[in-house]
């Protein structure tokens, strides 16, 4: 394990100053930014100083009746604007996050703790789903056709399903919001955005920009608040919102769900994960390894399809243990600005607390660290690249999310154990395999209980495709033709035979 220090390529103080000045500090709500009704504030906070960024006013109640105030009154001539016109806004967009790559990339980086590297990474994946449901906005396809029996006719269109209130996660605070805006955009949907309380700003930035690009006013409005529970609570008992959207943990999604049901809400929720990463026998470990790097230590961990259970197959165990551990301690951790660094901090104190807390209860019950293990000294919440060995089967470490840089290895014989370790889960979501013997990758894949299967390939997130789980792990998807759908209600109309005399 290598700590980075800062040097003279830093981003500079006064860069980052500049940029935290320039984000609006507001709620938006029908086109304008302003201050909460009671004039409430929070902060947001630099993971990796733990010094405040900036401080935001906070939506109350009052607050989310008036953006959903505004999406009602904008949703009619939204859902009549000609889908050409909806796919070019998209595209300015797209156009318009790609030219600021570098304000975004900084400003996730400074409110989540990313590397720049990693953020830059996601400002493409993120602007990808602008590009992406600008091109689906003009393919959201009806058909029409003749009954079987041949005498009426069948024309089935799709229409906006209304005014939506989309939660995103701290994790990913532009992708998650592009993932979400986007689609709904393409459909016609008008939208109430409540970004998370920990990383606000990239979300207040993306709003800034697509009025920028001629989203019209009350279309999109951000609800930036302290206070989770008093935005959704009064928006999901009014009859005007038609869906919710939420990204986050599988406990809060149960609630919101319970919620949603009194005005049976459409509801599209990507929950918690617990990714198998399963390394057969057959493997070529060294890509097998790559993999594992970029299946884990993407976003430091902090990600829902984040692999969180290594199991490998006990006659390869060690060899890709001893590997991935070198892999893994190699890594330089430190503020995400600075040039070296490859790790940066976790969100907060008590999900670095979380995280110890599951190594320690893992290696008390038997497991090895063969690298990390420990928290780093110092100010923020870093936690280093930690890799287990001898994992029981039974450790709270693979039945829980891990969201951290911790990788516990565990080990099977057979391919019907590799099935049976990675099903025995509530969740549902990514899951990898690594094996030479596409049959067995194929046997397997329909075997596995989960959304998406990584096959040799570490990182399958992708705007063309259909993104979601199964069992606890949520419902819906986002992403590929399948994520416009999720904001479209279908219409049947049954037309008298025209030929009838």
């Amino acid at each position: 394990m290598t700590v980075s220090p800062a040097d003279s390529s830093d981003i500079s103080a006064a860069r980052e100053a500049a940029l935290i000045a320039s984000v609006p500090t507001g709620l938006l709500i029908d086109g304008q930014w302003r201050n909460a009704s009671d004039g409430g504030t929070f902060n947001v906070y630099d993971p990796a100083t733990g010094e405040v960024l900036a401080t935001l006013a906070s939506a109350t109640s009052e607050d989310a009746l008036a953006a959903l105030d505004a999406a009602g009154k904008a949703q009619f001539g939204w859902a009549r604007t000609a889908p050409r016109e909806r796919a070019e806004i998209l595209r300015r967009a797209f156009d318009l996050v790609t030219e600021r790559a570098e304000d975004f990339a900084l400003l996730m980086t400074l409110e989540m703790g990313k590397p720049l590297a990693e953020s830059r990474g996601e400002v493409t994946y993120g602007a990808e789903f602008l590009r992406w449901f600008s091109e689906e906005a003009v393919r959201d396809y009806g058909r029409y056709l003749t009954t079987p029996e041949g005498k009426n006719k069948i024309l089935v269109q799709h229409k906006p399903v209304g005014p939506c209130l989309l939660i995103t996660p701290w994790n990913f605070p532009l992708a998650m919001a592009t993932r979400k805006v986007a689609p709904a955009v393409a459909a016609g949907c008008t939208m109430i955005l409540k970004p998370a309380k920990l990383t606000p700003l990239t979300s207040q930035l993306f709003a800034q920009t697509m009025l920028e690009a001629g989203l019209p006013a009350g279309v999109l409005n951000v609800v930036s608040s302290s206070s989770a529970a008093g935005i959704s609570g009064p928006l999901l008992t009014d009859p005007r919102l038609r869906k919710v959207s939420f990204t986050g943990s599988t406990p809060v999604g149960k609630r919101l769900m319970a919620d949603a049901a009194h005005n049976v809400l459409r509801t599209s929720m990507e929950l918690g994960g617990n990714a198998p990463f399963i390394v057969f026998e057959d493997a070529d470990l060294d890509k097998a390894v790559e993999g594992a790097m970029a299946a884990k230590m993407r976003n430091m961990g902090e990600a829902c399809t984040a692999a969180n259970r290594f199991l490998v197959q006990e006659s390869v165990a060690a060899e890709f243990t001893t590997k991935f551990a070198v892999a893994m301690g190699a890594l330089a951790i430190g503020r995400g600005t600075e040039p070296a660094a490859q790790v940066g901090p976790l969100i907060d104190a008590g999900a670095r607390d979380d995280v110890h807390a599951l190594v320690r209860a893992a290696i008390d019950a038997g497991a090895t660290a063969v690298t990390g293990g420990f928290p780093v000294d110092g100010p923020g919440y870093f936690y280093p690249p930690t890799v287990l060995a001898n994992v029981p089967n039974d450790a709270a470490i693979l039945r829980q999310e891990i969201f951290g840089p911790v990788a516990p290895v565990t080990l099977f014989s057979t391919e019907g154990d590799a099935i049976r370790l990675a099903n025995a889960s509530e969740y549902g979501l990514a899951s990898y395999l690594y094996s030479r013997d596409f049959s067995r990758l194929l046997r397997v894949a329909e075997q596995i209980e989960f959304g998406m299967v990584g096959f040799n390939a570490g990182v399958i997130s992708n705007a063309a495709a259909p993104f979601g789980g199964v069992k606890q792990s949520g419902l819906g998807r986002e992403g590929g033709s399948e994520g416009i759908a999720e904001y479209t209600t279908t219409q049947y109309i049954g037309i008298a035979d025209p030929y009838a005399g």
